[in-house]
């Protein structure tokens, strides 16, 4: 039963982890997409 409660421990922090890479992965690529579209503004001016 001990084994199980720790399993489930450790599998609970990487699932949130993980969640909170691709959160922060998405973040950037929209920081990205921001910037490409700033450049492209600024080079059609």
């Amino acid at each position: 039963m001990r084994k199980l409660i720790v399993f489930a421990a450790a599998a609970a922090a990487l699932w949130v982890s993980g969640c909170n890479t691709v959160s922060g992965l998405g973040r950037d690529m929209q920081a990205a997409g921001q910037a490409v579209t700033g450049t492209a503004e600024d080079v059609k001016r």
